[in-house]
């Protein structure tokens, strides 16, 4: 890892997470889902990855839920490893998955084609600051490998910063919706 960039990484962590709980404690909560709804409107039938919000986490389940077509969340198989996703519905059986994320308890598994993804931070250049595990880096990675992917970042307009620090694994978004609308990356 280039000299620095962890360390910067992990300052931005910190400051990013007080951020979102400032923002999620502030922004209505169904003003984003009903932006990402819009959107997601253009992509009826197309398998769509979600997330189960955690913490301060902006919460994408009214749009997963209105969504014309398979729904996926992810589900973490390793430490190291790509994300499988496995299919979701709003009365689906959830069981605690790693790191303290609700998951399907049974259910298909899928391979998404659109996905939506949490973040920390964000950019206009379309980076995005996680967690640190990696997951979505390799797992975006890997679905690109196999033909176009649409990545839509999901947070709140307080989440954007100048510049996330960026390290050459790191995919960057398609798209970033916000409460705000949605923003281009301008890569």
């Amino acid at each position: 890892m280039e000299n620095g960039i962890a360390e910067r990484k992990a300052a931005l962590r910190k400051a990013a997470q007080a951020a979102r709980a400032r923002a999620h404690a502030r922004v209505a909560p169904g003003e984003s889902a009903r932006v990402l709804g819009e959107l997601l409107a253009d992509h009826a039938g197309r398998v769509l990855s979600g997330y189960m919000p955690m913490r301060s986490e902006i919460d994408p389940l009214p749009a997963m839920a209105a969504h014309e077509g398979p729904v996926c969340v992810p589900v973490i198989a390793g430490r190291g490893l790509p994300l499988r996703f496995r299919e979701w519905s709003p009365d689906a059986a959830l069981e605690e998955g790693p790191f303290g994320a609700r998951v399907p308890a049974s259910g298909a598994w899928l391979e998404p084609e659109i996905l939506i993804v949490p973040l920390l931070a964000f950019d206009r250049r379309g980076f995005r600051l996680g967690y640190g595990g990696g997951f979505y880096d390799r797992t975006l990675a890997r679905l690109r490998a196999r033909g176009p992917r649409l990545a839509l970042g999901f947070a709140y307009a307080a989440q954007e910063v100048e510049a996330v620090p960026v390290e050459e694994t790191d995919q960057p978004l398609d798209l970033i919706v916000t409460e705000a609308g949605v923003i281009t990356p301008r890569g």
